[in-house]
């Protein structure tokens, strides 16, 4: 049975040196839920400029719900530089202020709140404080039992102690990688001697059921409560022949959400999750076509 989840936060257009694709971790993660078979649904905003229209259109083409983008008159569609190095690991160069700076709470917000099976935000757009109070209204309208996840996205200076510890109180699932959990428990006082202790650290902290630690190419841990069973989960990650890996750490959240979300056990869910970000790195962009129009037969081809 299809599950209604949402992407809430950025919509933008990463420039990049040869080309400019769309992306933004929340759309990233609604087309890969997609792909996946759940209903991928977009709460964003973006500027009623050229790139604003491009942007709905071409998510509208991707098969994502885009009923909920708000369109704003007075900032502009955010755009991100990227500028790639020879292994072809992305940095990033944000505008500042844009659209998704204004996410508004409207009614239209709350029912969609009520409504879904879970809900993917990340540390960037909460840079703002309008945006901030926005996509806190939206996780605390939430029913019982949807799943919050939290994707850390430690961008330039775009985020604080405050922000993260508040997002983590919010959250169910806390995705981050090896190198912003070392920031994360040093912002917030904490010692850090080994990766599944900190894990284990942050879910007793903050009451979580479960720490993704991605590891670039190396693959990912899976942290949950001491007591819980199959608990860590290590996955040493696939071998492609990278094309960039903008979007890549998003796919990763989308699969091991569809698999949460579908009663996967933790190591096929750090399974899927690889793979799903493994293919993404191999292809150009964040939201590539899958190969013969189904995503079973891309994935093949990396196991």
């Amino acid at each position: 049975m299809k599950k209604k989840v949402v992407g809430l936060g950025e919509v933008l257009w990463d420039l990049l040196p040869e080309r400019t694709c769309l992306g933004g971790a929340p759309a990233n993660f609604a087309y890969i839920t997609t792909l996946m078979g759940d209903q991928g649904i977009v709460a964003s905003r973006v500027g009623e400029d050229s790139r604003g229209l491009e942007a709905l259109r071409r998510m509208e083409e991707l098969g994502l719900d885009i009923d909920h983008v708000q369109t704003d008159r007075a900032r502009p569609t955010g755009t991100v530089k990227v500028e790639l190095d020879g292994k072809g690991v992305a940095r990033f160069e944000i505008a500042h202020p844009v659209a998704w700076d204004s996410l508004e709470w409207t009614p239209d917000w709350q029912h969609i709140a009520e409504n879904v099976d879970a809900v993917c935000f990340g540390s960037l757009a909460q840079r703002s404080e309008e945006s901030r109070s926005t996509i806190r209204h939206f996780l605390r309208a939430t029913r019982q039992g949807t799943l919050k996840v939290f994707d850390v996205n430690l961008r330039q200076s775009f985020y604080s102690h405050e922000v993260l510890a508040e997002s983590m109180r919010l959250a169910d699932i806390v995705k981050l990688n090896d190198e912003e959990l070392p920031k994360i428990m040093s912002l917030g006082k904490f010692p850090h001697k080994d990766e599944v202790s900190s894990a284990q650290r942050l879910i007793s902290v903050y009451d979580l059921k479960l720490v993704c630690i991605t590891r670039g190419g190396r693959g990912s841990l899976l942290v949950c409560d001491k007591s819980a069973r199959g608990c860590p989960s290590e996955h040493p990650g696939f071998r492609v022949r990278v094309a960039d890996t903008v979007g890549s750490g998003d796919a990763f959240t989308a699969g091991l959400v569809h698999e949460y979300l579908h009663g996967a056990s933790l190591d096929l869910m750090n399974e899927v999750a690889n793979l799903v970000g493994a293919w993404v790195a191999s292809e150009v962009g964040a939201m590539p076509t899958p190969k013969r129009g189904a995503l079973e037969h891309s994935l093949a081809e990396i196991r």
